[in-house]
């Protein structure tokens, strides 16, 4: 008896849409009829929608699985497509490198994040906006610093950090405030302790026969 186990199968393009759909679109490459090949590429693609319903909130639904279909068949499948048979190197293309930003972090409680912010800010013309920017950032530095360090410290600290990481751009005005630590880490609430329940205590008396208290 011979098995036919998935190791000795012909690997699958695209997995998601199951055996049978790749074993039609194996069968249909064989059809010498071009008529009858257009009307089966056709009946397949209906399938393929089918079983990727999650495929219509994407837009041009149809351009999709037409893609998908000559992407099964190995770019061998000559039919009459409604739309241009995609390039094989669209689909083996790498994946295009992010740009990170290079170079060490100055203070790495603060973090890349608040560099990049203060940075931002920095460009900002003098106004409301600027001011408002700053606000968020010396008070997130703070936090930072106090989540980090597990301990207080001292505004001028987290000012001169500011001033430096900003090349002197930002600065404290007067709608800049520094929070205090309560306001920016609020204490942990306790639940109070409950009083131990006494079952004897709280049972209530039964009265049994034959008993008297007088």
């Amino acid at each position: 008896m011979n098995y036919d186990y998935n190791t000795q199968r012909k690997r699958m393009a695209l997995p998601e849409y199951g055996r049978n759909v790749q074993k039609m679109v194996d069968h249909i490459k064989t059809i010498e009829d071009r008529d009858e090949r257009n009307r089966a590429a056709k009946t397949i693609i209906s399938i393929m929608g089918n079983l990727n319903p999650h495929l219509r909130d994407i837009g041009d639904f149809k351009h999709k699985l037409w893609d998908h279909l000559a992407l099964i068949a190995s770019f061998e499948l000559d039919i009459d497509s409604p739309y241009p048979v995609p390039e094989p190197a669209k689909f083996v293309e790498k994946p295009k490198q992010i740009p990170y930003r290079q170079g060490d972090i100055r203070y790495l409680h603060y973090g890349r994040i608040i560099e990049l912010m203060i940075d931002a800010a920095s460009e900002l013309e003098e106004g409301d906006q600027k001011e408002y920017l700053t606000t968020l950032i010396v008070n997130q530095m703070k936090k930072s610093y106090i989540t980090w360090n597990r301990g207080q410290v001292a505004d001028e600290v987290i000012i001169a950090n500011m001033k430096l990481l900003s090349r002197g751009r930002l600065k404290m005005t007067e709608g800049v405030r520094i929070l205090e630590v309560k306001e920016l880490i609020p204490p942990v609430k306790r639940k109070p302790a409950g009083k131990p329940y006494n079952k004897q205590q709280n049972k209530p008396f039964v009265k049994k026969k034959g008993y008297s208290r007088h």
